[in-house]
């Protein structure tokens, strides 16, 4: 099994085409305004141009209203919508519909009942993604993006009939230990390639993916 990787939370096109031609499978734009990673229309459609037929575009979006999407998506294109707040089934479900694209359910995780939420989803989205689960210490903590990973033996020997992919805290440093406990085909970083939140580093970008790659 080959592990592909998918760099999130990309704001400049120094990273993007360090995601790229580092081989990252898909890049991640973050349409959530509270997050140091948004980006604005503009920023998306020049960075999802950038990346056109080399990697899949990924929108992440948490709780969005119809109009919001609609507004985006009529400037911005993108492959796959990644829905990261307390979305039920039929919501995602009527997300997928409406708009034609795929769709992706992010799931975050603290327990193994978290885990088994999955399966609610199964018929909604096209794709699982498992997130650490926000800790409730941190003030402010953002739905993703806060550097903190969850145990990921959760996930091991667990399978679904649709792909999915592993997040939270996943560095250069850790990743292939993740990929060896978890069996993820592709694995999410956005904070573990940054120096601080919102600005990414290319350097760190490039030696996530040559990890990725190795593993």
């Amino acid at each position: 099994m080959t592990t592909t990787a998918k760099i999130c939370g990309i704001n400049d096109p120094n990273t993007m085409s360090a995601a790229i031609d580092g081989g990252a499978s898909h890049v991640g734009l973050v349409f959530y305004k509270k997050s140091p990673r948004a980006v604005t229309v503009e920023q998306a459609n020049e960075l999802s141009n950038q990346a056109q037929g080399r990697a899949v575009r990924v929108g992440l979006f948490v709780d969005p209203t119809d109009a919001t999407l609609e507004t985006i998506l009529n400037t911005v294109s993108l492959d796959l919508l990644q829905l990261h707040g307390t979305e039920t089934p039929r919501r995602t479900t009527e997300i997928k519909t409406r708009f034609g694209l795929h769709v992706m359910k992010v799931l975050s995780v603290a327990e193994r009942e978290d885990v088994e939420k999955a399966n609610t989803y199964l018929d909604a989205a096209d794709w699982l993604m498992f997130d650490a689960q926000p800790p409730k210490s941190l003030k402010n903590a953002l739905p993703g993006g806060n550097a903190v990973s969850f145990d990921w033996s959760l996930l091991s020997g667990k399978s679904w009939p649709k792909p999915w992919m592993l997040a939270g805290g996943l560095t250069a440093n850790n990743v292939s230990e993740a990929i060896r406990l978890t069996g993820a085909s592709v694995v999410d970083t956005s904070s573990g390639v940054e120096d601080r939140p919102g600005l990414k580093n290319p350097a760190k970008t490039r030696a996530f993916l040559k990890m990725v790659a190795k593993a």
